[in-house]
Formats: C-alpha cells, structure tokens, sequence
C-alpha cells in the first residue's frame, strides 16, 4: 500500500513554474485560508477587549495583527495575479 503511494508520487509531474490556471480545489482551499485567519482575526480581536490582563491583552493583540497580515498578504497576492493576468491577455489582444 505504500509503496503504491510512492509510486503514485512518483508519476506525478513536477512543476518549474505554477500553472496560470487555479482550479476549483485551489479556490477552495484559498477560501478556506481566507475564512480561518479572518475568523482568528476577530476572536483574537473579541478576546484581547475582553482580556484584564495587559501582558495578555498585548499577545492576543499580536495574534490578531498576524491573522489581519496573512489575510491581507493572500489578498495582495491574488490581486497582484489578478493583475498580471489581465496585464498578459491585454499583451495577447495587441
């Protein structure tokens, strides 16, 4: 059974450079990025308002900010393709 896993793994083609095409599990699976960090966002949000404790209250803080900079990194880097994209299919239409 392993080795037909390995073997499997091996057949696979390797990719240089990412394919300009995302399919329907990438999305998926971006979404679902996108859908964890902002929800980490707001209860680390919800709980650093609730929290007494200053030195707590500032580490929850830092986990929020770093949810808030993930979910905006992936949204910078899917609109920086979307960008590209329509930049290369202006290119193609000249």
């Amino acid at each position: 059974m392993q080795q037909q896993k390995q073997n499997q793994a091996q057949n696979q083609p390797v990719f240089q450079t990412p394919p300009q095409v995302i399919t329907g599990k990438d999305l998926t699976y971006v979404m679902d990025m996108l859908s964890w960090n902002l929800l980490g966002m707001k209860k680390a949000h919800f709980m650093a308002n609730q929290c007494q404790d200053p030195e707590i209250k500032t580490v929850i803080e830092k986990a929020c900010q770093m949810h808030e900079s993930h979910y905006k990194r992936i949204i910078n880097h899917i609109s920086g393709q979307q960008t590209m994209n329509n930049q290369s299919q202006a290119g193609l239409q000249n």
